[in-house]
């Protein structure tokens, strides 16, 4: 009997707890999501919630610095928006903000480069920094840490609850158009 009452006031708590928590209007997210960075021309990517890490990631390669107008210096950097085709890619621009040397999970040093950007996620658009680095390997083109996440709530038994936008569908659908003409093309030159 004790059993039974500590899960009904448990589940209680965590009823009221969320109830009062949406009056300030957070959000319940799955452990994966799909968001947008529309500012580097990235209206889809698939993320990873990272509550392990406290910034958040981007898969980046041919990564180069330019000096910019009033001294700013910028990163030129190409991004794989989907998994598995290497043959997309998104050349960005974004203003460098930091260098900072991060530790992965696995407990490797790296220095990277640091940008700030809007991401959108959920119907929110908020500013993060990403570190840039390259996830070629990685199951996720990016990871989003702790410092991005803190009008969501986590569900780590979902994925994908905020859905895919319009302009995310479009996106992708635009992205796909150009891999069947990049396979039409290569058959017809063979």
């Amino acid at each position: 009997m004790q059993e039974f009452l500590r899960g009904k006031i448990v589940l209680f708590y965590y009823t009221v707890v969320m109830n009062n928590d949406s009056n300030n209007n957070s959000t319940i997210i799955g452990f994966r999501e799909w968001v947008g960075l529309p500012f580097l021309g990235l209206a889809a990517i698939k993320a990873k919630i990272d509550t392990g890490a406290k910034t958040s990631s981007l898969h980046a390669f041919d990564i180069f610095l330019e000096d910019g107008q009033n001294k700013k210096t910028y990163v030129l950097f190409k991004v794989h928006p989907l998994q598995n085709e290497l043959g997309l890619v998104v050349s960005c621009r974004a203003l460098l903000v930091d260098r900072r040397v991060v530790t992965d999970s696995g407990g490797h040093r790296e220095e990277r480069y640091v940008i700030r950007t809007t991401m959108t996620l959920s119907g929110i658009k908020k500013r993060v920094e990403l570190t840039l680095t390259n996830r070629e390997t990685m199951k996720y083109r990016m990871l989003i840490g702790r410092s991005a996440l803190k009008q969501f709530y986590i569900d780590p038994s979902q994925s994908y609850l905020a859905g895919k936008t319009l302009k995310q569908k479009r996106f992708l659908k635009e992205l796909k158009q150009q891999l069947s003409g990049k396979a039409g093309q290569k058959l017809r030159q063979s």
